[in-house]
Formats: C-alpha cells, structure tokens, sequence
C-alpha cells in the first residue's frame, strides 16, 4: 500500500471544511443571539444617589431610583431588549401578609413610574411574587401553622400588585411564584381594570433550583434564622420533573400567558427545547443569579475564562430555543459587542 494511499481516506464529507476559516466559521454559524434579544435584571433600594454591590454577584449592585434611571439610559444606548426590576425592600416595611406589596408608593411601583416617566419605549418587566416582602422569604401567605403558601389567597395578592405594576406603567407582569390559577387570575384583573395590553410573561417552568441563592441574598429574602435554607418545593417544580414541566406550560399559555419562561436557564435547556417545539408562544429563559455567580467565581480564580464562558452558555441558551433570555451578563456582553 503507498503512503499516499495509506493516509487518504476517501471520504466524501469532510465537515471540517466549514471550519478552516473564520470567515467560513462565520458564515456557516447556524445561532446568533442579538442584543435586542437580552433582559437585564436590576435591583432596586430606597435612597438618594447610592448603590450596593451584592456581595454573593461580584460585579452586580443595587440602585436607588435616581441611578436606576442613569443605569437604564446605558442599558437603552446598548440595545438591550428591556429590564427586569426586583426591590430590596426594608425589613421594617416586611410581614408575612406581604402588606408592602400593595402599597401604591411602595418602591418598586415608585420605580417603574419614574423609568416609564424618562423611557416611555423602554420595556419594563415587573416580577409579582411575594418574597422582597414576607419576613419569611416565601413567595406567598401562611395560615397560621400551615407548611406551605395558601393558593388562592395568594393569588388575590398577586392580582393587585399585577393592577398597580400595570398602573405604574409596567410593559410586562411576570407572575413567579408558581401559584395554581395566578396566570388566568392576572390576565382577568388586568382586562377588568383597563390594563388589556398589559403582557403577561409567566414564570411557568419554574422548579425548585439551588441555583437562586444569590438572588435571595440580593433581594434580601433570606429567613428569619439565616441557618435555615428556604423551602419552596411545595410550590416550585421538582428537577427532576420534565413531564411537570410542559404541562405547567401548557396551563399558562390555555390561560392567557403572551411569553412562556422556563428557570433556571442553563441546567433546563431540554426544557427549554420541549417548551420551544410545543408552542408558537415566545419563550424567554432566565438564567439565575447561582449560574452567573458560579462563573464569576471560577474566573476569579483563574480556573475559567469569563468572557468565553459566558458566550458559550448565552449562546447554548438561544440554541436550545429562547427567543428571550434574562441574565446578569447581558449589559456587559452588549458591552463587549459594541466596541
């Protein structure tokens, strides 16, 4: 046998074709995630001209109302697609009624009042979920003794802080608290009180995560007794559920949901593929505070490449179907885009 013969494998595909340049790599890329596409999550506090870095999401802060908007204007020039708003609200203001949550001057309301006062085509998403609120951490009340949130009281709630989102100027309530019936609930309180273009983007696949730590310490939801981690598996979906998950899906969009959300993003994006290929609705991915704390800590130890990284997990995100994705790093990959 000859050399030449010896080291030819006469294959006729050769995939590695498309690969020698990157021009060709370029060309034949088969997912591209737009900037237009990317929602931020911001983090609001009570105050005048400062901001707090959040420890457990180096790189992350909160931001009084004022530097909210000064913020938002640089999110607006990048070409992000909207924010996502989520108040740290004081202990004192916070019971297991969640009373604050329905107060009309309560700082989140105060905040997407002065954003849709400066932006008026900025898209606004406001969360309806009860934990900035409970002393608890829970995303809904008690009776007193119970084990796990009353439903439909829990959803009266809901209801209102979707009409005051609405009336602050809010684009989008996003109901997470995985209550049953709230998506239906919301879409008949928004209709009756003159909100019928108000979206709602639901929280549907929303499971039981330990990816959300961070966020918690964000928002400062953690409980009373800082030992104990904060049960929602009563009401989140279990992880290893996929079955759970389209039908939770599949209830929201029968019960008026504009875009279905699968979270957390990353360790779910069979869901998200399921969820792609069984709606024509949108569907937007969050990634969580615990998938982009966990690269940013890797990286701050030299043992990752951030900026890769996060590409690459933003990208697989998009691949797997998300026409919308909520993460931390969007400001800075629209940074990075950009320049």
């Amino acid at each position: 046998m000859s050399d030449k013969k010896k080291y030819d494998l006469g294959l006729i595909r050769r995939p590695r074709r498309l690969r020698q340049t990157l021009s060709l790599r370029s060309i034949t890329q088969e997912t591209h995630l737009e900037i237009s596409k990317l929602v931020q999550p911001l983090f609001v506090i009570n105050g005048e001209h400062c901001t707090e870095s959040v420890e457990s999401m180096p790189g992350i802060n909160r931001y009084s109302i004022d530097l909210l908007v000064k913020e938002c204007k640089k999110l607006i020039d990048l070409g992000l697609g909207g924010v996502a708003l989520f108040p740290k609200v004081d202990s004192s203001l916070k019971c297991n009624l969640a009373k604050e949550a329905l107060n009309p001057n309560s700082l989140i309301y105060l905040a997407i009042s002065e954003l849709r006062k400066n932006f008026p085509e900025l898209t606004i998403i406001a969360d309806l979920a009860l934990d900035p609120y409970t002393k608890n951490g829970h995303d809904g009340i008690f009776e007193v003794g119970g084990v796990s949130p009353v439903n439909d009281a829990t959803v009266e709630i809901i209801e209102e802080m979707a009409i005051l989102s609405a009336r602050a100027g809010a684009t989008m309530v996003a109901p997470s608290d995985m209550m049953d019936g709230r998506v239906a609930a919301v879409r008949s309180a928004l209709d009756a009180n003159g909100f019928k273009s108000t979206l709602i983007l639901a929280y549907s696949a929303k499971f039981a995560s330990a990816f959300y730590g961070p966020f918690r310490d964000a928002i400062g939801s953690k409980t009373d007794n800082s030992k104990n981690k904060i049960d929602k598996s009563t009401y989140q979906i279990n992880p290893p559920n996929r079955r759970e998950a389209l039908l939770e899906l599949g209830l929201d969009e029968d019960e008026g949901a504009d875009i279905l959300m699968v979270k957390p993003a990353g360790p779910y994006l069979d869901i998200i593929r399921e969820a792609r290929e069984s709606t024509e609705l949108p569907i937007a991915a969050y990634q969580v505070s615990g998938e982009y704390s966990q690269m940013v800590a890797a990286a701050e130890r030299g043992w990752l490449d951030l900026k890769s990284c996060r590409d690459e997990s933003l990208i697989a995100i998009k691949r797997s179907g998300a026409d919308i994705i909520l993460s931390y790093f969007a400001k800075d990959y629209a940074i990075d885009l950009s320049e």
